[in-house]
Order: structure tokens, then C-alpha cells, then sequence
């Protein structure tokens, strides 16, 4: 079920480059926000590019690969200081790649798969980087070679989802299969188990934890014409998938993020174009609502939550792998 907060009309409103809407405290059981949250610009990504994977870490944001001018295959490790609203350079990836899957934990960001032509041609490597040493390590390659899936934390294990394969034989789209695969890395071992797979095979699809539990929200099966709304929560106690309510905006390679108690997705592509759409989903009651629309609509970007605050940078502002952007704006519902 979809709401659309209070204070947003029916019709389209156009926020200004801070949009000054009130977020009102909700109660413990998570009742409707009573504005659509605020966007705020940031210093802009240093170096304009899209389909760049995004992680957190001990409260800084790291902007990694990517396609840029001239090449699909950027080797780029850039990190934003919230703090100081400034990006520095860092140590290079050990290889050139785009759509790679990676994620902060436990002092360290890991990176696995990735594609090393456009959007297709994936790969099994994994590395894992350490920001203090500014050091990378090759570790434990993927089961199969992938692109395009989705990573989260749980329980101290990291849950690689989806993802796009190679065609054999040019079946999907340019090469590339999307996948229902799920594989679990945990790296006290260095070791990869599978788990119940995706009930529906898609690459580009939003993955977020809460509550113990794994949402897996909308995507793609092999290109945006053939988006889901499909939501699917994994229990791993039981190893087991169940459906959620839908999201109301069809869409892939949006970003997503739990952000003060609601999952957020935002942005992504579609048979419309590139979309600007920020909808919020409360687990507690199944709910979805409307919040503010992004001041740049992009894709192929991600997101980072530091202090309450949703940092998505770059991204591309025309669909497909063109219209590179070094923008940079912040979202909050506070």
C-alpha cells in the first residue's frame, strides 16, 4: 500500500535546491512522517561519473570505479568527509571495473564482481580495501562471475544477491543473464556458502537490512525495459523468502538505504527515462509513501548514511550509460 505524506499534495511539486519541508518525530511504531524530508547540495563528486558502486565506513563515503570520459572500466577510489563536505584520492583499485558490488564492515570495504566491459562481461575477483592503510588484498573470488548484485551485513556475514551473468551464446540482453543467485561470504574464513536462492532472478535491485531481515526491492531481469516492483524479505533463521508490499514505482538501478527507520529507494531508470522518485517503506506496517523528489534525477550512482544523512553522488542523468554527473546532494527526514 502506497501514502503519499500529508504534506505533499497530489500534484508534482518542485523543491528548491534545499527543500525546507519538516520532518515530525515518529512514534515507536513508526507512524507516517508528516513532510517529504529535505534535499541539501554537497560538494560535487570530483570526477563526473556513473555506474559507480558507493559504501560507508567509520562515517566517511567512498565513491569507487565507474564509468568516466573516455572508459568503462575506472579505477577510482575517491572519499567524501561529511564532516568537512571535501573528497580526497586514494589508493587505485587493483582493476579497472564498473557495477561492482561492495560494502563497509568491520574496518575494511569489500568489493566483489563487477563487469569490465559496459554493463556486460562480468567477473568473479573480490578484494577487500582497508581505508587506515590505504592497502588493498585480493581475497576469496565469487562462486560464479557476476555484476550488478547487490551486498548487505548480517550477522556478520556478507550476503551477495542478484546480479547479472554472462549470456551463453547471446542469451539476454547484450550478453548478460540475470540471476536469482545468493551466496554468503564470511571473511573470519574467507569462505562462500550458498543460501535460498532470490525468488525472481533481477540484477540492479535495491538490498537493505532491518530488523534482522533481508529486503530485496525491485530491479531489473536483463535491461530496464523489464523492471520489477517485486519486494522480497529473506528470514535467515528459516533460509526462507516472503513476499512485501510491492514498491509503487517500478524501477531498476535506483539507490537504497534504511534511513531513520524507513527503507528509502531512490532514483533509477525505467521505460520513462531516468526517474526522481524518493518512496519510503515502513516495515512495521507494510507501507509505502512519497517523499521528496530528488533535485537531480539520476542512476547507476549509490548511497552512503552518515548522522541521519542519505549522501548520493554521481550517477547518470540520462538513461543508459551516457549523461555522466559530478553531483552531489544529500537527503535527510529530519
Amino acid at each position: 500500500m502506497r501514502d503519499r505524506a500529508p504534506s505533499v499534495g497530489a500534484a508534482r511539486m518542485a523543491f528548491p535546491l534545499v527543500c525546507a519541508a519538516t520532518f515530525v518525530a515518529v512514534s515507536a511504531w513508526g507512524e507516517p512522517p508528516q513532510g517529504p524530508g529535505r534535499w541539501v547540495q554537497k560538494a560535487p563528486l570530483p570526477v563526473s561519473r556513473t555506474e559507480i558502486s558507493v559504501a560507508e565506513l567509520d562515517g566517511k563515503v567512498y565513491v569507487f570505479g565507474g564509468y568516466v570520459h573516455g572508459s568503462v572500466t575506472s579505477n577510482l577510489n575517491q572519499v567524501y568527509d561529511p564532516a568537512t563536505d571535501t573528497w580526497r584520492d586514494l589508493r587505485i583499485m587493483p582493476m579497472g571495473l564498473n557495477h561492482v558490488g561492495v560494502i563497509g564492515h568491520q574496518g575494511k570495504i569489500y568489493h566483489f564482481g563487477g563487469f569490465i566491459r559496459q554493463n556486460r562481461e562480468p567477473v568473479a575477483n573480490a578484494f577487500a580495501y582497508d581505508p587506515r592503510a590505504d592497502k588493498w588484498e585480493e581475497i576469496a573470488p565469487l562462486p560464479s562471475k557476476r555484476g550488478a548484485a547487490a551486498i548487505v551485513a548480517l550477522d556478520g556475514k556478507l550476503h551477495v544477491i542478484g546480479g547479472a551473468i554472462g549470456g551463453d551464446h547471446g542469451v539476454g540482453f547484450e550478453g548478460r543473464l540475470s540471476v536469482t543467485l545468493h551466496e554468503v561470504y564470511d571473511p573470519a574464513t574467507n569462505a562462500w556458502s550458498p543460501r535460498a536462492p532470490l525468488p525472481e532472478r533481477r540484477d540492479h535491485l535495491g538490498l537493505v537490512v532491518d530488523d534482522g531481515k533481508i529486503h530485496a526491492i525491485a530491479g531489473r531481469r536483463e535491461n530496464f525495459f523489464t523492471n520489477t516492483a517485486r519486494h522480497d524479505v529473506y528470514d535467515p533463521k528459516t533460509d526462507t523468502w516472503s513476499l512485501r508490499a510491492p514498491l509503487p514505482t517500478p524501477r531498476s538501478g535506483f539507490v537504497a538505504a534504511l534511513l531513520d527507520g524507513y527503507i528509502v529507494v531512490i532514483g533509477g531508470e525505467g521505460d520513462r527515462g531516468v526517474y526522481d522518485e524518493n518512496e519510503a517503506y515502513h516495515p512495521k506496517t507494510d507501507r509505502w509513501y512519497t517523499l521528496a523528489r530528488m533535485l537531480t534525477p539520476r542512476h547507476g550512482t549509490g548511497a552512503a548514511v552518515v548522522g541521519g544523512m542519505l549522501y548520493l553522488p554521481g550517477g547518470a542523468v540520462v538513461r543508459g550509460g551516457e549523461g555522466r554527473s559530478a553531483a552531489h546532494e544529500a537527503f535527510t527526514l529530519r
